[in-house]
C-alpha cells in the first residue's frame, strides 16, 4: 500500500466543488444569470431549507500554516460594522429569494456554519446579534444543525453558552498538533488543557458533536511527537476528526515563509505520519469517512455515511444535505447546483459594496450540463465511493468511456473496479479517491496546472 500511496501522492484538487475554482470561466459569468439560477434553486428547496456559510475573517494573530482568507487585528471595534454588513447582505438575498411570493415569508435554514478566520474572535454578544439578525428573515428548518469553528485558546464558556442558546449544537476545534515546537513554528498555541476545558464545557451545555482538526506534514513534526498528539486526542474522545495534509504554498500565502521546506517532513515521513494517524484513529474505534474524516459510530456523520445521505461541499463532509449553499462575508463561495459565486476578497471592498446596497460578488461560474453531470459523478465518488452511468444518456456514457484511458491504470493498481456501467472504489482506493475523481475531471489535463493543488496525501 505504501508504494501505491507514494505513486499517487500527486497534486490534485480536494473536490469540495466541481469545476474547481481555478477552472471557473469567469469571463462568461453574468451576475444576473447567477441570480436567476439562485432563485430557481431556492424554488426547488423552499420547504427543505438552505445552508448558510458565514465567513468571519478576523484573527488576533497569524497562524503561519493557514491558507484561509484572514484579517489580522487586535482591534475589536471591527466586530460591529462587520456583523452589520453580514445582516444587510442576508437581507438583500432574502428579498431576492422571496420577491415572487404573495406575502412576506421567512426562509427555512437547515444549516449554519460560522467559519474563519476565528469566529470566536467575536464577542458572544456580537455572534448572538448576528444570529438574531438572520432569524428576522429566516427560521431553523426541520432537522436544522448549526455549527462553528473555534480556537480552543480563546473560546470562553460564554461563547459556548450563547451559541448553544442560539441553536448551535456542533463545534470544530482547530487542534492541529499539541507539540510545543510545532506550535511555535506555526504560531498557534493551545494546550491540551485548553482543548479539554472547551470540550467539557461544550458537553455540559448540550453540544451533540465536537470535531477536532488535525494537520500532518507541519514544520518540525515527527512521528514521535505526532503520536503523542494522537494519544492525547483519542483520550479526549471527540466525536469527529478531520485529518488534513498541510499544503505548503508560500507563493500564495506568504506567512508560510516563516519556515523553509527543509523544516517540513520529507515525502516519506509525511506518508508515514498520515498512515500512523489513520491506524491510530481506527484502532481507537473511529470509522474512516471519505478521504480525510473519521467519526465515532454513534456520530451523525457516520450515520449519514452508512445510510448514504452524506454530502460534500465547500464546508467539507457533512450530514445535512442541502442543494443550495448561500455564503455570506468576505471571499465566501455560494453554490446553487448549477452555479457558483464568490464574494470580494478584502474587508474594505466587502464593506464598501454592502454600504452601496450591492451584492459583494466578485466572480463566479455558470455550470454547463456536462459540468453538472461530472460534478454529480465526483460527488458520488467522494461520498459513496462508487458511481454508475448505467441509466445515463448516450452522450454521458460516451464521456465516461473517454475517461477509460485514465481510469484503467487505477484499475490495474487495484484501486477501483471498473466495468461498462460504473466505478466502485476498492478499500485500497478510498484514501486516494481524489486521484480517482481526477481521472474523470475534464479540466485536469495539463501537468502545469497541477501546481495549484495540494498533494493527495
Amino acid at each position: 500500500m505504501k508504494k501505491l500511496i507514494e505513486k499517487y501522492s500527486l497534486p490534485v484538487p480536494r473536490y469540495t466543488s466541481y469545476p474547481t475554482v481555478p477552472h471557473w470561466n469567469e469571463a462568461a459569468f453574468e451576475q444576473e444569470a447567477y441570480i436567476q439560477r439562485l432563485v430557481q434553486a431556492y424554488g426547488k428547496i423552499a420547504e427543505q431549507g438552505l445552508s448558510l456559510y458565514i465567513h468571519l475573517p478576523y484573527c488576533e494573530s497569524l497562524c503561519t500554516y493557514c491558507a484561509c482568507n484572514t484579517r489580522i487585528t487586535v482591534n475589536h471595534a471591527v466586530e460591529g460594522p462587520y456583523i452589520d454588513a453580514l445582516i444587510k447582505e442576508w437581507d438583500m438575498y432574502s428579498e431576492i429569494l422571496t420577491a415572487n411570493q404573495a406575502e412576506a415569508s421567512k426562509i427555512p435554514i437547515r444549516e449554519i456554519h460560522l467559519g474563519g478566520g476565528t469566529p470566536t474572535f467575536f464577542a458572544p454578544q456580537q455572534l448572538e446579534r448576528l444570529i438574531k439578525g438572520l432569524m428576522r428573515r429566516g427560521y431553523p428548518g426541520e432537522g436544522a444543525s448549526f455549527s462553528f469553528e473555534a480556537h480552543p485558546a480563546n473560546t470562553s464558556p460564554e461563547h459556548l453558552k450563547t451559541l448553544r442558546k442560539c441553536g448551535f449544537d456542533r463545534l470544530s476545534l482547530g487542534v492541529q498538533d499539541f507539540d510545543p515546537v510545532v506550535q511555535k513554528a506555526i504560531h498557534r498555541w493551545q494546550s491540551p488543557e485548553d482543548v479539554q476545558r472547551v470540550c467539557d464545557t461544550a458537553r455540559s451545555e448540550g453540544y451533540r458533536s465536537i470535531n477536532f482538526d488535525l494537520v500532518y506534514g507541519l514544520p518540525f513534526q515527527s512521528s514521535t511527537s505526532f503520536a503523542e498528539t494522537l494519544a492525547q486526542v483519542c483520550s479526549m474522545r471527540p466525536d469527529r476528526i478531520a485529518l488534513y495534509g498541510y499544503a505548503h504554498v508560500p507563493w500564495k500565502h506568504p506567512g508560510q515563509r516563516a519556515y523553509s521546506e527543509s523544516d517540513l517532513p520529507g515525502a516519506a515521513e509525511r506518508l508515514n505520519l498520515f498512515e500512523m494517524a489513520r491506524i491510530a484513529l481506527l484502532n481507537a474505534g473511529y470509522e474512516q469517512i471519505g478521504l480525510d474524516h473519521f467519526a465515532l459510530p454513534q456520530d451523525s456523520l457516520y450515520q449519514a455515511y452508512r445510510n448514504e445521505s452524506i454530502h460534500r461541499n465547500f464546508m467539507g463532509y457533512n450530514d445535512v444535505r442541502s442543494e443550495m449553499l448561500l455564503a455570506l462575508g468576505v471571499s465566501a463561495i455560494s453554490e446553487t447546483g448549477s452555479a457558483y459565486a464568490q464574494n470580494v476578497k478584502t474587508v474594505e471592498a466587502y464593506l464598501d459594496r454592502i454600504k452601496q446596497g450591492k451584492l459583494p460578488i466578485a466572480k463566479g461560474h455558470l455550470l454547463s450540463e456536462q459540468e453538472k453531470y461530472i460534478a454529480g459523478k465526483i460527488l458520488s465518488l467522494m461520498c459513496l465511493h462508487r458511481s454508475s452511468w448505467k441509466d445515463d444518456n448516450e452522450a454521458e456514457k460516451a464521456y465516461m468511456e473517454s475517461c477509460r484511458k485514465r481510469l484503467t491504470p487505477l484499475e490495474l493498481d487495484g484501486l477501483i473496479e471498473l466495468d461498462a456501467e460504473g466505478i466502485r472504489v476498492k478499500e485500497a482506493g478510498k484514501i486516494l479517491v481524489r486521484n480517482i475523481c481526477a481521472a474523470i475531471d475534464k479540466d485536469l489535463l495539463e501537468a502545469s496546472d497541477q501546481k495549484r493543488f495540494a498533494t493527495a496525501i
